[in-house]
């Protein structure tokens, strides 16, 4: 390993048609100096294996627009709107990938495991034309795993060995990316002497590292904020309910996955004796005890922006790890986000045919694994269509596997059986406006109707 002091550290490292992995999940922990690097070599037909790409005007966007990329093997296209129209126009090659399946992607790659069996997927249109198998009578989709020629990442610190320590939920996809490659340089905050790291604290060994880059500036940036001004947000009293409706079924102790959008809302309408734990696809785990009066918002959670109090207990790790946790059913519960769901609790959330790609981030890995599937969305789409059908006409995000599913209008408790069971209306609705405004036939067992 080496401490680089040339100014553009991959002049001589890269080439054209070369396979480039990339640590960072949203804008937290992005190597950010080695990307503009990499832009400046003027490098082309490039694939980069990262789990989004970046925004417009940074990150990885950067690269978008130069149209340095050929293919971006990614979880989510978030908030690049570069990323989206590149690839709906045919100029951008995309292999969208859950991400916990990316993640396992590169660990399994790192570690010389060619392939592996996942049921993340199982029925979706990412499974398509791909084996499958049977264990324990479940079904498993098999996926290839990843390597790269270069993994650029983001480190805090490093040892003059190359040793290297990262901040709280900047760890996300940079171990990974870096043992899945064949040359691997780090950007970092600062470097100290060997033996000034506690070396039980280490995150990534020096084995996966051929060069540490001290870079001097760093904006880290965030994707969005939304949290200031919350109480102004006027929400409605429609979206008001929901939450509150919903924190009912989080139970004390109990570990919580929150998608983002409306479900960051509930947190803030949890009663006073009840503590979860929430957990982040990037990388943190912890109770929910917040600051600003519970007024949490899980999407700056998950750009690592806004923490839960550290002092009650919170730990951090990387995203294979996170994903671990889920599939191994280890997270109790979950609330996600709906573009439509079918009478047998099919889900569809993550993209619109020719229209909108927005790519299934860890919607997939959480559907396949946690204990309960709760969607929370409005009842029907801003154009009046129904999102409650007999079977979804979207790209399915998983099949049969929501339990409950709160709207405006309702609460229905789905089984994959019998279909939905209606056992709640709204206070400002009526049975007969659920019934006029829900496209299938449902079963009532209304246990309360509050005034």
């Amino acid at each position: 390993m080496k401490v680089s002091v040339n100014k553009n550290p991959l002049q001589d490292i890269v080439f054209d048609g070369m396979t480039v992995a990339a640590g960072g999940f949203g804008l937290c922990g992005i190597p950010e100096n080695l990307i503009k690097n990499l832009r400046d070599t003027n490098v082309k037909d490039i694939t980069v294996i990262s789990n989004n790409c970046g925004v417009d005007d940074f990150g990885l966007g950067l690269l978008l627009h130069t149209r340095q990329i050929k293919k971006m093997i990614s979880s989510y296209v978030g908030e690049n709107k570069t990323f989206e129209k590149q690839y709906l126009s045919g100029e951008l090659e995309l292999e969208l990938t859950p991400q916990g399946t990316l993640a396992e992607k590169l660990r399994a790659g790192g570690a010389g495991i060619p392939a592996f069996y996942t049921p993340t997927g199982v029925g979706t249109l990412l499974a398509e034309k791909k084996s499958t198998a049977e264990f324990e009578n479940k079904t498993y989709v098999l996926e290839r795993s990843l390597t790269a020629d270069l993994a650029i990442i983001k480190a805090w610190k490093a040892d003059k060995k190359g040793n290297l320590i990262f901040r709280k939920t900047a760890e996300n996809f940079n171990p990974l990316c870096a043992k899945a490659a064949k040359c691997t340089i780090a950007e970092v905050e600062e470097i100290v002497e060997i033996g000034e790291l506690p070396a039980n604290g280490i995150h990534l060994s020096d084995i996966y590292v051929d060069q540490v880059i001290l870079c001097q500036s760093f904006e880290k940036r965030i994707e969005q904020r939304t949290v200031s001004g919350f109480r102004e947000l006027a929400l409605s009293e429609q979206k008001q309910w929901m939450a509150k409706r919903i924190a009912k079924e989080l139970k004390h102790g109990s570990h919580v996955n929150l998608g983002i959008g409306m479900p960051t809302l509930i947190p803030n309408f949890l009663p006073e004796d009840i503590n979860i734990t929430l957990h982040s696809e990037n990388g943190l785990l912890g109770i929910g005890a917040f600051p600003d009066e519970k007024n949490v918002d899980a999407d700056l959670i998950n750009a690592g922006k806004q923490t839960i109090t550290e002092q009650v207990g919170a730990s951090y790790f990387d995203s294979a790890e996170s994903f671990a946790m889920v599939r191994g059913g280890h997270i109790d519960l979950t609330v996600l986000g709906g573009m439509q769901v079918s009478q047998y609790g099919d889900l569809a959330n993550w993209m619109i045919p020719n229209k909108m790609i927005k790519g299934p981030g860890g919607a997939m890995d959480l559907v396949a694994g946690v204990g309960k599937v709760i969607v929370m969305m409005d009842h029907v789409a801003r154009d009046g269509s129904a999102k409650i059908l007999k079977k979804c006409s979207l790209p399915v995000t998983g099949c049969t596997v929501v339990d409950l599913l709160v709207t405006d209008l309702a609460v229905f408790e789905v089984d994959a059986e019998i279909g939905l069971t209606l056992i709640e209306v709204a206070p400002y609705a009526t049975l007969a406006d659920v019934k006029r405004l829900t496209e299938v036939n449902f079963n009532i067992a209304i246990k309360r109707m509050e005034a």
